[in-house]
């Protein structure tokens, strides 16, 4: 990886403007992004990460040039997206929520399209390339939708890849998508990471997020609440989880004021959630013991990105 960040969000914010009439502290209009700061390393998968209206698609769309920022910076590959918005356009490609293709095209015109929107001579275009590339080749000459909602969506990558961008922003690939689906889209996306693209994804799969990113971004009512590699992150939980089985059935949850919380899973077992910053897991099994429980069987789960995520924007 660069010294040089793929990315860099310096103080960014956006405030929509107030609808006419609007009084009071609505007059002031919504502010989607109240002075964001991050850089994604170039060669790194990065996650953004953040509740439903968090502020992750208005940065997204700033970058992508829909969106005008109200003030501070970004620079996408070394160029400010004001200042050399072309050349800021040619280094990232975007694959949106939705799916925004002519249905009446072909798999290969839809490339052939953009890459002429890009000012791609026709014998430097990389249609056919990209369309094995994502496993259409065989659909090359069907009208677009005919696809299945898998085939769009590689589609979709595609059609991002054109101008060939050293980044990729992925926002919400694997919506309502099956699980067969994700595996196969998350396959592409790891082959052109190793082949040097520096990738950025959104999603509200946490436990993709986890698997794949290298950092993580959590953004929350427009503010940054949390940048850092991956396993720091995880790393920042505090609870830890003990599920105990036991020789008789349970008429109620034990307790204890140390406690975190405590969850009947069955007639005879219990998880019981702590701190532990504050207990170990042997301290937890003498407290059970000494409220008179015999213990047949236990196994601890460490906290994952999901429990981080709740911790720190306080959503289920």
């Amino acid at each position: 990886m660069s010294s040089e960040p793929a990315i860099r969000i310096d103080n960014l914010v956006k405030r929509y403007a107030a609808p006419k009439g609007a009084k009071g502290e609505d007059a002031q209009g919504k502010l989607a992004l109240g002075g964001v700061s991050f850089d994604v390393p170039e060669g790194s998968i990065f996650g953004l990460l953040g509740p439903n209206g968090a502020g992750k698609s208005t940065l997204i769309n700033i970058l992508a040039g829909i969106v005008m920022k109200t003030s501070g910076s970004a620079n996408i590959w070394g160029f400010d997206i004001d200042e050399q918005r072309r050349n800021a356009s040619r280094a990232i490609g975007i694959v949106p929520q939705e799916i925004v293709f002519d249905p009446f095209f072909t798999p290969f015109e839809v490339l052939e399209n953009q890459g002429g929107f890009y000012g791609i001579a026709k014998d430097m275009r990389r249609s056919e390339e990209l369309l094995a590339a994502v496993r259409l080749s065989d659909k090359r000459d069907a009208y677009a939708r005919t696809l299945s909602g898998g085939m769009k969506r590689r589609l979709l990558v595609a059609k991002a890849m054109v101008h060939s961008p050293p980044i990729l922003v992925l926002d919400e690939p694997t919506a309502g998508v099956d699980v067969e689906l994700r595996r196969q889209l998350w396959e592409l996306v790891t082959e052109l990471n190793r082949q040097g693209v520096t990738v950025v994804l959104t999603t509200h799969y946490l436990e993709e997020a986890e698997e794949l990113c290298d950092e993580i971004a959590i953004i929350n009512h427009g503010e940054l609440i949390a940048h850092k590699p991956t396993k720091e992150l995880i790393n920042m939980a505090r609870e830890k989880i003990v599920a105990v089985t036991v020789a008789n059935d349970l008429a109620s949850a034990p307790s204890h004021d140390a406690f975190s919380k405590v969850d009947l899973v069955g007639d005879r077992s219990v998880e019981v959630t702590y701190d532990k910053d504050q207990l170990s897991a042997g301290q937890v099994l003498g407290i059970l013991q000494d409220q008179g429980l015999t213990i047949e069987d236990v196994t601890t789960r460490e906290a994952d990105l999901e429990d981080v995520f709740v911790q720190l924007t306080g959503t289920g």
